[in-house]
């Protein structure tokens, strides 16, 4: 337990310290509510507006999750792997899981933070969400897959990108390239549909569409994200990804090169 600690300690300080993971995780997503509860609710009827920027800081919402997996991970583990760290801690008879769990765990303490003050501003904005307690729970669980499927991209990434300024920057590439094709960005019945059947396969783009099926409404979803299929795919693709990078880091980035 204290080598779990002890990793959670030292990555939240790094994490702290580093501005630009800061920036991307609370301060981008925010930005984005702002905008969008101003620019994407022109025309519409007025008692709809409050659902359609409820729907709108949900995705921000799971991008505030996305980044801190895809890009605050990988951030977190190429910084002591530049500062020599990393190779002290592979030498000492410290457990990768118990590493990894201390650093998802001040990941997932930042990232809800993040999440936290995105509806926050968002309610403030007018963002209204009628679902019900039973619809919240849900909506945490579908919440959890987000994080566990967005972790698993940033421990692969953490792994295989070796310089700090390369990890930050292709997991906000991930994070933002995926988002801006599976619907988080623009309405899914926008999408072309090849980038539709993309948005129901990538586990991040198909719980976002549950969490505001469950929140916001069924009229703020084009498709129904709630289907045994689709939700049983959703669940199987977000583990797959926790435990390919779990493997990952454990077999090739917990150790000395």
């Amino acid at each position: 337990m204290r080598q779990i600690s002890a990793a959670y300690n030292r990555t939240i300080k790094e994490l702290l310290r580093e501005r630009a993971a800061l920036f991307w995780t609370i301060a981008w997503p925010i930005i984005w509510v702002i905008i969008g509860s101003f620019s994407f609710t022109g025309g519409a009827p007025q008692e709809v507006i409050p659902y359609i920027k409820g729907s709108i800081t949900i995705s921000m919402m799971v991008f505030a999750l996305m980044i801190a997996g895809m890009s605050n991970l990988p951030v977190s583990i190429a910084g002591d792997r530049a500062d020599g760290l990393l190779a002290k801690l592979i030498s000492m008879p410290i457990k990768p899981y118990k590493d990894f769990i201390g650093r998802i765990s001040a990941v997932i303490s930042l990232s809800l933070l993040a999440a936290a003050l995105v509806i926050v501003i968002g309610v403030a904005l007018g963002a209204r969400f009628p679902g019900t307690g039973a619809h919240i729970l849900q909506a945490i669980g579908f919440i959890f897959l987000v994080i566990c499927a967005s972790a698993g991209v940033g421990l692969i990434a953490g792994t295989l990108i070796k310089n700090l300024h390369g990890a930050i920057m292709t997991g906000v590439g991930i994070a933002v390239v995926t988002s801006a094709i599976s619907g988080l960005f623009a309405p899914y019945e926008f999408l072309p549909v090849p980038l539709q059947s993309f948005a129901r396969i990538y586990p991040v783009s198909s719980a976002q569409a549950s969490i505001v099926y469950l929140l916001a409404g069924p009229d703020m979803v084009a498709y129904n994200p709630l289907t045994f299929g689709q939700v049983t795919l959703t669940i199987v693709l977000s583990i797959m990804l926790l435990l390919a990078g779990t493997v990952l880091y454990s077999r090739l980035g917990w150790k000395l090169e």
